[in-house]
This record gives structure tokens, C-alpha cells and sequence, in this order.
């Protein structure tokens, strides 16, 4: 066993991974439900929810030229405020949130798949969860690169679903759109909010990219860039295709688009969903475990964890554990109601995250990457608004 975890990772792989997270995270569902506030103008409140994310995506850029770290978020509190047992809960928070995340996404996928494929649904669960974890141990290289490779299905799919959004019959609601109103466009930009939490995870491979220094801020940046585009059209193509009363109330919205527009069966997005549900899972896998490795680096108690395999260069134990529980929690408990509560712990984070960077960059000024005072502040006060939303939803 070794300390060190192998850089093997460019900037390619790294905003493949990003977007891949990001895309996983709520675009095949939240469509439907930001059409609801919005209307027509539900595009809007996907680039406006992009620009609210991106101070904080700014705020991890910068934090993670000045703590290149696994457990990035976790090591930057710490450093921040002088106190390692705030790291602790931070980094246990990122770990609980994408465990259980991570679960909600294995079960909902093997449901997919078994929907297509005539299969028993728990041994499907069991099955990818371990041929995931499996990939995970293996190598940062090996993972990374097949979550591109899923990556470029999920997009794939989402390109399709564009083309036909905005190559068949505009709906009437689009053809004649109501006047934009505000209110509803901003309900949906703290909706659409939801779906950019991810770049947060790219922090954590800090240990295994090449010149961190450069590539961590290039690829927070550009995964959020592309995936706010990606949002945007897709959007597009939902509200020209659909009329917004089944839009707004369909649980597969983006089946739909295609339905409406090609006039054909969109039984194949199924097989995509199982994509982006895999790429999700081995993203929060690898994620979690780098988490667990850097809490180990700075708590003596947690130490058995900041371990890498001398061959693999991957924290074995850290991995097993994570992804044992992502299985577990597939296949034995209700994930339903606690996927719920990982935005509330991911926005805390986020909250916490900013304040920390307000507190470093008033300390010391120097840094690789540097972003003005405005950023973090105005990430705190958003981030700080997005977690009233998310609390006030689930009470």
C-alpha cells in the first residue's frame, strides 16, 4: 500500500467526467417540472440557474488551485476556519449525500433496464453495483474513461431528443407564446438550480490530475458551460414539441419530446437512462471514496483510509466501503425520501464552502486561480437562498 494516489487524469477526461455528473443530475426529470413555473421561457431559467451556479463553481476553482486535495471541500473548511472537526462533518456530509444519491440512481437504473430486458430486479441491482465498484478499484484512468464513454451516450441521447424537438410540429403554446412572466421564470431557475449540482465532485480528483494548478479551474469551468448549453437546448427542443400541459405533468419528459416529435416509440432513451443512471453511480463512487482518502490525510482516526493500492494507485478500502453501501442501500432501504435531503446537505456545503473562501481570501490573497471578493459572496447569498428553497420543499 502506498499514500499517493497516481495522476493519470488530463482536462479532457476531467470535464468529461464533470458533465457527465452534471447531466445525471436532473435534466431527464426536472424539464417538465421547470416548464410548470416557467412556460415557454423555461430555457431562460436554465441559463440564469447556470449563471447562479457559476460563482460557486468559481469559488471551487479558486479553493482548489490554493488546496489541491482529495476531500477537496472537506480540506478547505478545515483550512479555512482552523478547525479539523468542521472538515469531519463536511466531508462525511459529501460522503452520506453521495452514497445515498449514488443508491437512489443504482435502483432507479437496474429499473430501466428491467423495464427493456427481462430481468429480476435485486440481482440486476447487485450485479451492476459490482461490476461498477469493480471498475472503480481497478484504476482513476479506467473509471474516468468509461464514464466518458457514457457520457457521449448520455449526450448522444440528448442530442437526439433535440433534433426532434425542433424538427417536427411547433406546439400551439410555442407557436404563440404567453407573454414572459418573472415569478414563474424565477420558481423555475431555483428548480433548474438542482440540475448543475456536480461540479463540486471534480474538486476530489485534485490528487490524480496532471498540473492540477491548471486543469481543476479549466474543468469546473468548462463542465458547466457545456452542460449549461446542453440544458438550454434541450429545453428548447421540450417546450417547442410539447404542449405545456403534458409537459409539465410527465414523469418521462424528454420520451415525450421525442414522441411528439418523430412520431415514433422512445423506448431506446430507457437504455440511455441506464447509461447516465451507471455513469452517475461509478462518478459518486469514485467521488466518495477520494472524500473518505483525504479525511483520512488530516484525522489520525480515519487514518486506515488514505491508503492507495501500490499497483491500482486507488484507495481500495475507501472504495469498498462506499461502494458496498451504494449496494446495500439499493437493494434494502427506501432511498427514495433520503435522495431527497442530499441537495439540502450538498447546499450547506456549498453555503460553508463560500463563506470558508470570504474568510481565505481576506487572510492571504495569493493564490494560482483568483476570482474577486463578489464571487464567493455572491455564492454564499445564493447558495444560502437555493437551501430555504430545498428545506422549504421537503417540509
Amino acid at each position: 500500500m502506498a499514500d499517493a494516489l497516481k495522476r493519470r487524469i488530463g482536462l479532457g477526461l476531467l470535464t468529461a467526467y464533470g458533465v457527465g455528473v452534471m447531466v445525471g443530475a436532473g435534466i431527464y426529470v426536472l424539464v417538465g417540472a421547470v416548464a410548470a413555473d416557467a412556460g415557454v421561457w423555461a430555457p431562460v431559467s436554465f441559463l440564469f440557474a447556470g449563471l447562479i451556479a457559476a460563482p460557486t463553481a468559481l469559488s471551487y476553482a479558486e479553493f482548489s488551485t490554493r488546496l489541491p486535495e482529495a476531500g477537496g471541500p472537506a480540506a478547505f473548511v478545515a483550512r479555512a476556519f482552523g478547525r479539523n472537526w468542521i472538515g469531519v462533518i463536511v466531508g462525511f456530509g459529501i460522503v452520506l449525500a453521495g452514497t445515498v444519491s449514488a443508491a437512489a440512481v443504482l435502483r432507479g437504473g437496474a429499473g430501466y433496464l428491467v423495464s427493456v430486458v427481462d430481468l429480476p430486479l435485486l440481482p440486476t441491482i447487485l450485479a451492476l453495483g459490482l461490476a461498477l465498484l469493480a471498475v472503480a478499484i481497478v484504476g482513476v484512468l479506467e473509471s474516468l474513461t468509461l464514464a466518458a464513454i457514457l457520457t457521449v451516450i448520455e449526450v448522444g441521447g440528448l442530442a437526439l431528443v433535440v433534433f426532434a424537438g425542433t424538427t417536427g410540429e411547433p406546439s400551439p403554446d410555442f407557436a404563440e407564446p404567453a407573454p414572459i412572466l418573472w415569478p414563474g421564470v424565477a420558481a423555475g431557475i431555483m428548480l433548474a438550480f438542482f440540475a448543475f449540482i456536480g461540479f463540486e465532485d471534480i474538486v476530489n480528483m485534485a490528487e490524480e490530475v496532471n498540473d492540477p494548478y491548471r486543469t481543476l479551474p479549466r474543468a469546473i469551468l468548462l463542465s458547466l458551460a457545456i452542460t449549461s448549453a446542453l440544458y438550454a437546448l434541450v429545453t428548447f427542443a421540450a417546450v417547442r414539441a410539447v404542449s405545456l400541459d403534458k409537459l409539465s405533468v410527465s414523469q418521462q419528459p424528454l420520451a415525450l419530446v421525442w414522441s411528439e416529435g418523430r412520431g415514433t416509440s422512445a423506448a431506446f432513451l430507457s437504455l440511455i437512462a441506464v447509461a447516465a443512471a451507471l455513469n452517475g453511480v461509478l462518478a459518486q463512487i469514485v467521488m466518495a471514496s477520494r472524500v473518505l482518502f483525504g479525511l483520512g490525510k488530516r484525522n489520525a482516526w480515519l487514518g486506515l483510509f488514505h491508503h492507495a493500492h501500490h499497483r491500482l494507485g486507488t484507495p481500495v478500502l475507501a472504495t469498498s466501503l462506499v461502494g458496498g453501501a451504494v449496494i446495500a442501500g439499493a437493494l434494502f432501504l427506501d432511498v427514495a425520501d433520503l435522495a431527497e435531503a442530499t441537495s439540502a446537505i450538498l447546499l450547506s456545503v456549498f453555503v460553508v464552502v463560500n463563506l470558508a473562501l470570504i474568510v481565505m481570501k481576506r487572510r492571504v490573497h495569493a493564490a494560482p486561480f483568483r476570482v474577486p471578493m463578489a464571487v464567493p459572496v455572491f455564492g454564499f447569498l445564493a447558495s444560502l437562498a437555493a437551501l430555504g428553497v430545498s428545506v422549504g420543499g421537503m417540509t
